[in-house]
């Protein structure tokens, strides 16, 4: 059933599990989770998580990555690959024995990066953006904003951390890191099917075809499809951020991933978030004011028979917000609540059922040669 959870939140404290359930939601996700194991993480950890959640009723639907250094070297290629993945199988089974269904992960060894976090947004909110001049100058690296969950920022919404680059002097090639990534599947993926888990790839934001030397992969809807081969396992699926493919070519991209890999149940769960702009040169953007109709993708999600859970992500920081972004992560949520409960009745009717679109058929939206994004 399609619902909405609350999110990208590191600790289960009283506040953001009361959040959740003030807002009327039935699960949450969490981002990174301070949990003890600098190699891997642990059952009795895990399972004191889930019952934490359970305990202000609410399920724990996924965990969405796991630190950097547990796999570092696999995502560059680098002896001790080996070791980080048997304890990522290690992890993988105990996320699974503590009954946690999903856990989402990306490939991006030098993170997600911005060039800006500025009262841009709307009424002077604060978003970020990415500019790829600013991020290919070298007299300008330590303005580079680098999304280190690593090294949390305490009161600070997304951990964007200046100049804090993951990985510096290293030239590492696409094709490389293609073969690192197949190396990495070939090593997780029995693992995940073993334990009946799904991994869920999150793409590369932004979707440019480097970063300070080494190549990106999950750029395009044709890479991901590229990755979905390489793992061939219905463990295999996308943590669908939404905001990064219409990084990669607004609502076409967007419509042409929902498209392709709706049907084959690989779409796990998504980031309903969105920017103005490309991968170039883009700004986040509260949702209904960037690249796509959240009503119309929303529509299509249920029309490819998605359901999953979606949520909010990197929304603008609003007047007098909180570290976490209440303010924003309620309006967030509170605008995708209302889509859902007005497709669900009265007049939408077919829509809900069809994934057809409000404002003209959707199979003209999309063309072959505009839908593909930036590759």
């Amino acid at each position: 059933m399609l619902r909405i959870a609350a999110g990208q939140a590191a600790r289960p404290t009283e506040e953001y599990l009361r959040f959740a359930a003030q807002l009327g939601l039935t699960s949450v996700q969490f981002n990174t989770p301070d949990l003890p194991g600098n190699k891997r993480w642990e059952v009795a950890d895990l399972v004191a998580l889930r019952e934490r959640c359970e305990s202000f009723g609410l399920r724990l639907e996924a965990i969405e990555n796991i630190p950097v250094e547990f796999y570092l070297n696999s995502m560059l290629g680098r002896p001790g690959r080996d070791e980080e993945i048997e304890h990522v199988r290690a992890t993988i089974a105990n996320i699974a024995s503590a009954e946690i269904p999903v856990l989402g992960y990306c490939f991006m060894p030098q993170s997600v990066w911005r060039t800006s976090l500025t009262p841009a947004g709307r009424g002077g909110a604060v978003v970020s953006g990415f500019d790829a001049k600013v991020a290919a100058d070298p007299a300008r690296r330590d303005e580079v904003l680098v999304a280190r969950r690593d090294l949390r920022v305490e009161n600070a919404k997304d951990s964007w951390t200046a100049g804090s680059h993951i990985v510096s002097d290293l030239r590492i090639s696409e094709e490389e890191m293609w073969d690192n990534y197949a190396y990495f599947m070939a090593g997780i993926i029995p693992a995940a099917e073993e334990a009946g888990i799904r991994l869920a790839l999150h793409p590369d934001d932004p979707p440019v075809p480097e970063l300070d030397g080494v190549g990106r992969l999950f750029r395009s809807v044709d890479a991901l499809r590229r990755a979905s081969k390489i793992a061939s396992s219905p463990a295999w699926g996308l943590e669908l951020c939404l905001g990064t493919v219409s990084e990669m070519g607004g609502e076409a991209a967007v419509f042409e991933a929902i498209d392709f890999f709706g049907p084959r149940n690989e779409i796990v769960y998504v980031h309903l978030r969105d920017v103005r702009g490309y991968g170039d040169s883009f700004v986040e953007c509260f949702l209904g004011e960037g690249n796509y109709d959240p009503v119309r993708v929303i529509e299509r999600l249920i029309g490819v028979g998605f359901d999953g859970f979606l949520l909010d992500d990197h929304t603008p920081l609003l007047v007098n917000d909180s570290p976490y972004g209440h303010r924003g992560r309620a309006h967030a949520i509170g605008y995708m609540q209302g889509i859902i409960d007005a497709l669900s009745r009265g007049g939408s009717e077919d829509a809900v059922a069809h994934g057809t679109e409000r404002r003209g058929d959707a199979s003209t939206a999309v063309s072959p040669a505009s839908a593909t994004g930036a590759s």
